[in-house]
């Protein structure tokens, strides 16, 4: 563990210290006096300065939601806390006292562990046709019938106006008010927690959103010397960082601590700039795993990085910044490529069913090898790292919803397909993630939507989007405008019920979660224990075992999935073998094949663009 001090007794902001008693800080090392303004009744509070730039002072008789505003000497205007919990108002309006303090049920809960993870990722706003937390408790009991056990919140922290995908929040202590506020989201944890689901939050610490932010106007929040896509990187390596460190450390602190949530999706890490000898994120995770000893539950962190970077998962001792998972982009490109042909932008480096294959033996394709794309060698080996380090998916937010009319994966591939690609999913030796509705073949498109109060700033949005998606040939007029309202409102899940098509599906993955869960050889994250062949460009046979070994003894699953447009033979590896799942049996809407049972082999038929998941019977069969 990194040699992290030890943490200030009380966080930044306004923090209750019970019976309507309160303490506040803020960090703004420029300036000499400040006050906090309470609103109603009008009260100015005068803050102490300290030799550390951090005004703080005591408060009694607050009531919790009591308005406030931040005043500094020589400010032209008032300013919303940095540290806001809650900004009921919006991103300009003034801060709430918000007291943490809730009637919880969870005492009981612990989250399973990384590696017995199945995630589900989910856009709040377009979720439901409410687009609140409290509707999303609606739809937990689905979840858990699908065999999920981690729902996976995009970003929530307070953004301008109600319509974004939470990655240009700016007020990254205060849960987005269109959604339900911090209250919304405590009891939204508290609901998957009584369901046996973990909640892990998307957190942005590589940038803030382009308007309404007022970090800067506290203290040098921003590196004068790195910036990343979005502008203005945040000083991590500079002077003063240290505060501006334990801004964002005590932010993540607060989540887990306060609103009881199990784990952090760290968004594009790589665009964290950090020369330091002890990498901000290394102490981020460092803290967090000890947070999580205090509080007796495990806390989980799961990076974005688009380098194939091990290092993220290596211990700190070894030079890593000891975070538990981050997503492997290369498995999602190189079993799209597969599936849909699309050669263009980042899938030029893709497109062999080798790819594939070594994705799944390796964790990623590029490991030091030249990539056409970045006109470079890209990545290193992850040889050592276990498999519950990465978390893979076949669609997610970016992948879809950074396509020029955010279509799915259902608008591309045909019933038959989309099944093929949950098999192989869903029977790897990685940590699988589902993007909210996918499980039913949704068709509601998830595009990109904003709610910018600028028109300059609008139109800077537009033309960006045009500009990255040059390079894949797709035609600006299909772009649709991010600040039309029915931009969002077409990316909102179907109501009601899925048709045939997606409730055949929806039991599929069921059926596949299930025996991921039941089968020692798929439950067991071991990618030592995972043989990866390709007999021909068309098929792939992922065989995966416990002890004592692949010839027997131990339970065994073997994957066959043909990518070919006609029926194929298959040869079968040597010993019993029992059809578990066929993703052309009718079960699943597809055609009938006249084979099941036990004892199948030598040579096995393989429809069309499906997957067969055999498994040796043992004792763990009925």
């Amino acid at each position: 563990m990194p040699p992290i001090d030890a943490a200030p007794l009380v966080p930044p902001g306004l923090v209750s210290l019970g019976g309507g008693r309160w303490h506040f800080s803020v960090w703004a090392p420029a300036v000499e006096r400040a006050w906090l303004h309470v609103l109603a009744p009008d009260r100015l509070v005068a803050l102490e300065r300290g030799p550390d730039g951090v005004h703080r002072a005591a408060i009694a008789d607050l009531p919790a939601g009591a308005r406030y505003r931040i005043r500094l000497a020589g400010a032209d205007a008032e300013l919303p806390d940095p540290a806001s919990r809650h900004q009921p108002d919006g991103v300009d309006g003034p801060s709430s006292a918000f007291d943490p303090a809730a009637t919880w049920s969870d005492a009981g809960f612990r989250a399973p562990p990384i590696e017995e993870l199945v995630i589900y990722e989910a856009h709040i706003g377009t979720f439901t046709p409410r687009g609140t937390f409290d509707a999303a408790i609606e739809r937990l009991d689905r979840l858990v019938d699908l065999g999920v056990n981690a729902l996976e919140i995009m970003p929530v922290a307070e953004f301008p106006g109600g319509r974004n995908w939470g990655y240009d929040g700016v007020f990254p202590w205060a849960v987005q008010s269109t959604y339900g506020g911090p209250s919304g989201l405590a009891r939204l944890v508290d609901a998957c927690h009584a369901r046996g689901l973990a909640v892990l939050l998307d957190v942005v610490y590589n940038h803030l959103g382009p308007e309404g932010a007022c970090l800067a106007r506290f203290g040098p929040y921003f590196s004068a010397r790195h910036v990343t896509d979005w502008g203005a990187a945040f000083n991590f390596d500079g002077p003063h960082s240290d505060e501006v460190r334990r801004y964002f450390i005590e932010s993540a602190r607060y989540f887990a601590r306060d609103l009881h949530v199990d784990g952090f999706r760290l968004d594009a890490i790589h665009a964290i700039v950090d020369t330091s000898a002890l990498p901000f994120l290394a102490e981020l995770t460092a803290s967090l795993r000890e947070l999580g000893r205090e509080l007796g539950r495990p806390l989980a962190v799961i990076a974005e990085c688009d380098r194939n970077d091990a290092r993220v998962v290596a211990p700190w001792q070894r030079g890593g910044l000891g975070a538990d998972a981050q997503w492997s982009d290369d498995f999602h490109h190189a079993l799209h490529s597969v599936l849909t042909g699309e050669r263009s932008g980042y899938y030029a480096d893709f497109g062999e069913l080798g790819h594939l294959a070594r994705a799944i033996a390796d964790g990623w394709v590029y490991a030091g090898e030249y990539s056409r794309v970045r006109s470079r060698r890209h990545g290193n080996s992850a040889a050592t790292e276990p498999g519950r380090a990465f978390v893979v998916c076949t669609q997610n937010h970016d992948q879809v919803g950074n396509r020029a009319r955010g279509d799915r994966l259902s608008e591309t591939l045909s019933p038959a397909e989309q099944r093929l690609a949950a098999a192989v999913l869903l029977t790897m030796p990685y940590v699988p993630l589902l993007f909210m509705g996918q499980e039913v073949g949704e068709r509601a498109p998830f595009q990109y939507f904003t709610s910018h109060r600028d028109p300059d700033l609008a139109e800077a949005v537009r033309r960006g989007r045009r500009a990255e998606f040059a390079a894949f040939g797709w035609r600006a007029e299909d772009i649709p405008d991010p600040q039309d309202a029915a931009t969002f409102e077409r990316s909102r899940l179907s109501p009601g019920s899925p048709d045939r098509e997606g409730a055949a599906l929806f039991e599929l993955h069921r059926e596949l979660l299930r025996l991921r869960r039941a089968r020692p050889a798929l439950a067991r994250l071991d990618r030592e224990r995972t043989a990866v062949t390709c007999p021909d460009e068309d098929l792939l046979l992922v065989q995966r075992w416990s002890e004592p070994g692949p010839a027997g003894g131990g339970d065994r699953a073997l994957l066959v999935a043909s990518f070919a447009r006609e029926p194929r033979e298959v040869a079968l590896p040597r010993g019993r073998w029992r059809l578990a799942i066929d993703t052309d049996d009718p079960r699943w809407r597809g055609e009938p094949r006249g084979e099941s049972g036990d004892d199948i082999g030598p040579r096995v038929r393989v429809a069309p663009r499906s997957a067969l998941l055999l498994v040796a019977p043992g004792p763990q069969d009925p």
